[in-house]
């Protein structure tokens, strides 16, 4: 089966010789919802305009559904649909016009569009609000209705570019709701890109964690924190990190995949207990100021590979 999005190598220098996104590569099976997981300034968003044709690579190749994003622009974004992290419809006209004139655009039969428009209103709350401006609409319900205006068209991808950033945590929980559903509709592949944790292990089968343009890790949600074991212990310690890690290690306490950040060991438990890796620490006769025990998130896999933790990175 070929895979709705295929990208290789994908690269963005800017003028200046910036970096954005260095050689990149993953597929995206049909129906797959996959995460771009990162702080602003890795790389997401930019690849996300390589992808829906709206910045030219610098080197690589991508392909939706086998169209080359480079040489075949026009066929690549009829097949995709689009939700940009900065609003993009028109706040003078209503939701109403704001879908027809989207349809109008991706060549949208008028009739099939008044159809989609009568099936989307509902599904998203729209209903009563079509007929009002925009510049009457909240930020949830401005994004529920981009998020129906991508729809017009029927994509066989859609893009969401950090859907739910600047909403409050209500209706940015709604809005997850809303968004979890999409995948059932018309067995579409959704490529979201995030820096909220909650939102990668809750909407997608495999992330992608982006750090300085680079891709780190891939894999499931599951995977990527089976990958630090069920249970961790941090403690924060008085004096050397490296000297404290290097005696849990040598007592077996910590493993490879133990780190350090700042004054905070993180040790990830396989065949210990919690209970006997705290009396172990507290043998060694370290200087803790602090310790606690606690299952592993997507934040803990990211700060092993990149050293700091993602809210930290994303402010």
């Amino acid at each position: 089966m070929q895979a709705a999005v295929e990208v290789h190598g994908l690269t963005k220098t800017y003028p200046g010789g910036v970096e954005a996104v260095r050689g990149i590569d993953f597929d995206i099976a049909p129906g797959e919802v996959f995460g771009l997981l990162g702080p602003n300034g890795a790389g997401k968003s930019t690849t996300i305009g390589m992808l829906t044709t709206t910045i030219a690579p610098t080197a690589g190749s991508a392909r939706l559904a086998g169209f080359d994003v480079a040489t075949e622009p026009i066929a690549a974004r009829g097949v995709s649909g689009v939700v940009f992290q900065d609003t993009v419809v028109d706040m003078a006209l209503t939701g109403r016009r704001n879908l027809d004139i989207h349809a109008r655009l991706w060549n949208v039969d008028p009739a099939d569009a008044a159809v989609r428009i009568a099936e989307l209103a509902p599904a998203f709350g729209l209903e009563e609000l079509l007929d009002r401006p925009l510049s009457t609409f909240s930020g949830g319900q401005r994004r529920r209705l981009e998020i129906a205006r991508a729809l017009i068209s029927q994509p066989l991808v859609m893009f969401l570019d950090e859907p739910t950033v600047g909403l409050d945590p209500r209706i940015r929980y709604e809005l997850l709701d809303l968004i979890a559903g999409l995948r059932t509709r018309d067995e579409m592949t959704i490529l979201l890109t995030t820096h909220y944790l909650d939102e990668a292990e809750r909407l997608c089968d495999r992330v992608a964690i982006v750090h300085e343009g680079r891709i780190v890790a891939l894999d499931t949600p599951d995977a990527l924190l089976a990958g630090l074991g069920t249970e961790i212990v941090e403690l924060r310690v008085n004096g050397s990190t490296t000297a404290a890690l290097n005696a849990l290690r040598a007592r077996g306490v910590a493993n490879g995949d133990a780190f350090a950040v700042g004054s905070t060991l993180t040790i990830p438990l396989r065949d210990r207990s919690a209970p006997d890796a705290i009396a172990a620490i507290a043998d060694l006769g370290l200087a803790t100021a602090a310790i606690t025990t606690r299952v592993p998130t997507l934040d803990d896999v990211y700060l092993r590979l990149t050293g700091t933790r993602l809210a930290a990175a994303a402010a």
